[in-house]
């Protein structure tokens, strides 16, 4: 029996519907990380090049502020502080998902989040962007 031409496309909206929010529910979207972060990696990733690798002492005082609210597991002054960071622009190593989690890096004078943001992966590695996911540095956290 066929459906009434009115319900197809309500059916397709609603397995669509479906089909997106499954997706970021499974990735993980929606629940921040809990609990401190783990200990930082001693060695650097091999697809970030040397000179992108910046000891934490050199960034602006707001990253290493960021870092220890990590290292401690919180509290984060942004809702979307500890989400999954997809890695969507390939720059980091690739990971299976929800293997990178993303931090607010505070921007002084900017009423917003900015374009600050601290990426740390679950073994440990810490990225650091000024520029919204254009361009990354692995942080050497022990300088």
């Amino acid at each position: 029996m066929a459906m009434p031409q009115v319900r197809r496309p309500l059916l397709v909206l609603m397995l669509l519907g479906a089909l997106l929010g499954g997706g970021y529910a499974a990735q993980g979207l929606r629940s921040p990380a809990t609990g401190p972060a783990p200990a930082p990696s001693s060695v650097p990733a091999p697809s970030v090049p040397a000179a992108s690798v910046a000891a934490l002492s050199t960034l602006p005082p707001q990253v290493a502020d960021t870092y220890r609210l990590v290292r401690r597991g919180g509290p984060f002054p942004y809702a979307r502080d500890g989400v999954v960071f997809a890695n969507r622009e390939a720059l980091l190593p690739d990971r299976s998902g929800g293997y990178y989690r993303e931090y607010t890096v505070p921007t002084p004078g900017t009423p917003d989040r900015g374009a600050r943001r601290l990426i740390v992966g679950a073994g440990g590695e810490v990225y650091y962007t000024a520029d919204r996911y254009l361009s990354f540095r692995l942080v050497d956290v022990r300088r």
